[in-house]
């Protein structure tokens, strides 16, 4: 069987017709009803990672075979992304996302989502409740990213947080931190993102914190080393920067002033599906942060959307065939 798949190759993006993919015993051959399009989409067809194949990592979908574990067939599920190989040091000691064995779905190794099918193993599926919408769905594998700092770090009530960054995750971020009770302020550079983050956040500044305040808490996710210095800027002695951002230009960095201040670097990355589930299952809204959804063969439009500086999400949406 052929099925429609959106494929980068020499950074070159089109619709190819393909065949529709095979899993393995361990496997679960799922058909794509949502996609979204992710800022580390468009940097792939740019060149990061070198990737070459079918994009996309964020998805929900029907799960249509799956030997492994057959009462998953005809649910809905959503995956994690890293396709660990279970047998590593990383493996045994449960850091399956840290395997250096392991393939990453639409970015390195795997055949991604922007397909009307694609495999996963079956232990990576997770099965969505009926209660959460398609559209919050496909936020789980952000949102779960965003969590991780929950589970890495511990935030007191009330504790003040400085939030640099003001894209999709950023805003999934300010989203999980306002369920813990903390104080966040969030620094960005599109008025109309930071407007959006009304609700989720105390206080709002452009391009700059505030003259003079320091705070004990960082999470630098605006992808630009611009947030690195910003951090450095706000960050008070003995302090916390969390790293989301992962930077594709070069970073000039002085480690000095984190000896000499005693500050705390945690980088943070994937996250477990579970938190974010339970969030989305108990009231969290996040599907607000969706500026516009597109069937797949309209991907040139989708991409261009994407890419506006004011928006935050894009979608695809995949017909029954």
């Amino acid at each position: 069987m052929i099925m429609r798949a959106l494929r980068v190759k020499n950074g070159e993006l089109g619709m190819k017709d393909v065949p529709k993919p095979e899993c393995n015993e361990n496997e679960a051959l799922i058909r794509v009803e949502t996609a979204g399009i992710c800022a580390t989409d468009i940097e792939i067809v740019k060149g990061y990672m070198n990737f070459q194949g079918t994009l996309g990592h964020e998805f929900v979908g029907i799960v249509e075979e799956c030997d492994a574990m057959p009462g998953l067939i005809g649910q809905r599920v959503v995956g994690e992304i890293n396709s660990a190989c279970g047998h590593c040091d990383a493996c045994r000691n449960d850091l399956p996302r840290h395997c250096p064995n392991r393939d990453v779905l639409g970015i390195s190794g795997r055949d991604g989502a922007f397909a009307e099918y694609l495999v996963l193993p079956a232990w990576n599926l997770h099965v969505v409740p009926d209660e959460v919408n398609n559209n919050s769905a496909v936020l789980i594998e952000p949102l779960a990213a965003a969590c991780e700092i929950l589970e890495q770090f511990h935030l007191s009530p009330s504790t003040p947080v400085l939030l640099i960054g003001d894209g999709k995750l950023a805003h999934l971020i300010a989203r999980a931190m306002t369920r813990s009770f903390c104080l966040v302020e969030v620094v960005g550079r599109s008025e109309s993102k930071v407007r959006r983050m009304k609700g989720h956040i105390s206080k709002g500044y452009l391009n700059a914190s505030p003259p003079g305040q320091k705070y004990p808490v960082i999470i630098e996710a605006s992808g630009s080393p611009s947030g690195w210095r910003t951090a450095m800027k706000a960050i008070q002695p003995q302090g916390t920067i969390i790293l989301k951002s992962t930077y594709s230009s070069t970073l000039k960095f002085n480690p000095a002033p984190l000896v000499v201040n005693e500050i705390t670097v945690i980088g943070s990355r994937c996250g477990p599906f579970k938190p974010a589930i339970t969030a989305l299952n108990t009231g969290l809204k996040v599907d607000d942060i969706i500026d516009e959804e597109f069937d797949i063969s309209n991907w040139e439009a989708a991409f261009k959307k994407a890419q506006e500086p004011d928006t935050l999400k894009v979608l695809f949406r995949f017909q029954k065939s």
